[in-house]
């Protein structure tokens, strides 16, 4: 009888374990694919601004051109 409430404690300890596991494991991927959407924002505010710069850069050009005609 004690052997089997032994047997019993250790089986339902174990399983909060793997609901731990679980839950951080499941935290983990919901983290990482946070990490993942932010870099592809970052990357694309990267590309958003190396756009302007390059508009800003030919509009000088094109007004440099204009003066000097």
């Amino acid at each position: 009888m004690r052997r089997t409430i032994v047997v019993f404690a250790a089986a339902a300890l174990a399983g909060c374990g793997v609901d731990t596991m679980t839950a951080a494991a499941t935290g983990a991927a919901v983290k990482k694919q946070e990490i993942e959407q932010g870099k592809k924002t970052m990357e694309q505010a990267q590309q958003n601004i190396g756009q302007a710069v390059q508009q800003a850069q030919q509009r000088a050009q094109q007004a440099g051109d204009s003066a000097e005609k």
